[in-house]
């Protein structure tokens, strides 16, 4: 924890981020967890993943077609007895003898005794008067001859047991599920999300869908928070509200800080009265203060019985920001998620900015690949953030940059 400035004093962009990074840095470090492979989407492994089996388990058909003897083709026709038929189903197959063939289906368990697969659609079949069936094997429509193993999928040419399917380190993808589903596998390994409280706070807050008096506004932040946390690889283990008051908020803290590895909150950190989150932090020992950035000066960090909190400012922009700027690179490098792009592009226009405060401009991406802001520096312009997919990053020590200068920008 850092020790609380002066209230003149304002930190870096750059210092807040250490500070965060250290003070969630225990709370991060959260293990793993075994889950079903049907709740492992988007989930990231641990440790490998080797199989128990051979895959496929068996040998089997890559055709629907006829399995015969090598040693039974003769030239590029071939007229063979057909003696059964064999679908994709548990079974044991008869032995197949010389001169024999049997229909077999895709997937469908091959003789021990045949070696080649002929496709359907290089055979015709004849039917005698005793109502014997004979398959005529034609050539091979692609030329040539039908090497040994054509159409057979032998047990474990895919996988041996014991094979690596899945390396460390991996996000699971519909494929990778498959692969353990096929191996018989029903649980993985994976790293535990993060759990993420979200307390917005006012008096002035509604939930949408509710009818606001005057003097009230919805509460955007909740929803944003949620998203934004789930996002970033971790869950959401509580969403709530209070009202500017610090018994109650103390109360709601103790509700919940059980069930959270980290809790946000929005708003109540400003220098006015009645800012709940300052005056529940600031007897706790915590830091209040701010921070040369725009939107988003206000910040706060503490810790409630042992469970860090990072206090954001209330303004929906602000909130917003200061989750993409502090927090969401960290729970994603936590979940094991790759981080948000970021990179130089140019500038579209000329844009102005604010003295000894790093600026996060909302921005647009050109087709040819430029930015240009879209929205004005409010941080209560929600519209104009929901409009945007880049941040545009100005430096703290910069006041004017012309079309074409490179910026540092952020995807959103």
């Amino acid at each position: 924890m850092t020790t609380t400035p002066s209230p003149a004093s304002r930190k870096t962009v750059d210092e807040h981020v250490v500070d965060v990074a250290a003070l969630l840095a225990d709370a991060l470090d959260t293990g793993s967890e075994s889950v079903p492979i049907d709740d492992a989407a988007g989930r990231v492994t641990v440790s490998a993943v080797r199989s128990p089996v051979d895959l496929p388990l068996f040998r089997n058909s890559q055709m629907d077609g006829f399995a015969v003897r090598s040693a039974d083709l003769t030239g590029d026709e071939t007229r063979l007895r057909v003696v059964g038929e064999i679908a994709a189903r548990p079974i044991e197959p008869a032995a197949l003898d010389v001169g024999t063939s049997v229909r077999i289906m895709t997937g469908a368990v091959v003789p021990p005794q045949a070696d080649i697969i002929v496709p359907v659609e290089e055979t015709d079949v004849e039917t005698v008067a005793d109502g014997t069936e004979t398959v005529v094997l034609h050539a091979p429509r692609s030329g040539g001859e039908r090497p040994v193993g054509l159409f057979v999928r032998e047990r474990g040419s895919d996988v041996h047991a014991g094979d690596e399917l899945l390396p460390a380190g991996l996000r699971l993808a519909s494929r990778h599920l498959a692969v353990l589903a096929a191996a018989g596998i029903t649980t993985v390994e994976v790293r535990r999300r993060p759990r993420v409280a979200i307390v917005t706070t006012g008096a002035e807050l509604v939930e949408p869908g509710e009818t606001p008096t005057l003097g009230q506004t919805f509460d955007s932040n909740g929803t944003a928070l949620a998203a934004a946390v789930t996002a970033a690889g971790a869950e959401v283990a509580a969403r709530v509200r209070v009202e500017d008051d610090a018994a109650a908020l103390r109360t709601l803290l103790d509700r919940i800080h059980g069930d959270a590895d980290v809790v946000l909150t929005s708003g109540g950190i400003s220098m006015g009265n009645h800012e709940v989150v300052r005056d529940t932090l600031g007897p706790l020992g915590g830091w209040i203060g701010s921070v040369a950035m725009q939107p988003g000066g206000p910040q706060a960090l503490g810790v409630y019985e042992g469970v860090p909190i990072i206090a954001f400012p209330g303004n929906p922009v602000s909130t917003q920001l200061s989750f993409e700027v502090f927090v969401a690179p960290l729970l994603r490098r936590s979940a094991g998620l790759p981080q948000a792009v970021r990179g130089p592009a140019a500038l579209a226009v000329d844009v102005r900015s604010v003295p000894a405060k790093r600026q996060f401009l909302r921005g647009r991406r050109l087709d040819d690949g430029r930015v240009e802001p879209v929205a004005g520096p409010g941080s209560h312009l929600v519209a104009g953030l929901a409009a945007s997919d880049v941040l545009i990053v100005v430096p703290e020590d910069v006041l004017e940059l012309p079309a074409g200068a490179t910026v540092e920008a952020w995807t959103l």
